[in-house]
């Protein structure tokens, strides 16, 4: 019976995993930055709570990405099991330092699926992951450039109000080839 339903997929077992693996990993980064969507709010960052709540959306759309491949690719896409999310952080600041470690991780991640791809010779789930790799350039810019204004602007005296105004204003100019 195992081998009829591989049967249905060009995908080997080893990739599915790896693909539902990040899928989990994508809804607890989505999990992840809705709670510090809610840490920044419960502490008057409403801008940097905005902020992380978009992030939120977009690492759900990611795993939905993710999940519909595994399924139109004729493999099984797992629903995750999500738990154990962080809801308290030391500061401001740390709130950013793990976002940017999060998103270092994902791209690591996306890397080593990347290739396992390569060495299985499935071409076409490395296509389709190139997308993802394409983002996390922009992920991971985006969250380094917010940790880097604690530095530049500092968080005395009006600093964290000033930092917490701008992170939503910082944005990646894609100037790669499409």
């Amino acid at each position: 019976m195992k081998d009829l339903l591989r049967l249905r997929t060009s995908l080997t077992e080893e990739i599915e995993r790896v693909l539902n693996e990040q899928i989990k990993m994508e809804a607890e980064a989505s999990s992840m930055y809705l709670a510090m969507s809610a840490w920044c709010d419960r502490n008057g960052f409403d801008f940097s709570a905005g902020y992380f709540k978009k992030q939120s959306d977009e690492e759900r759309e990611h795993m939905l990405r993710l999940f519909k491949y595994v399924s139109d690719m004729g493999g099984r896409a797992v629903s995750p099991d999500i738990s154990g999310i962080q809801i308290e952080f030391d500061s401001f600041r740390s709130v950013f330092e793990q976002a940017l470690q999060q998103e270092i991780a994902v791209t690591q991640s996306f890397n080593r699926m990347a290739d396992k791809c390569m060495k299985s010779k499935d071409f076409v789930t490395f296509t389709f992951l190139q997308w993802f790799l394409k983002e996390q350039i922009e992920e991971e810019y985006v969250a380094r450039r917010a940790l880097e204004l604690f530095d530049v602007i500092g968080e005395e005296g009006t600093g964290q109000y000033e930092i917490d105004k701008r992170v939503p204003k910082i944005t990646y100019e894609d100037t790669y080839e499409d």
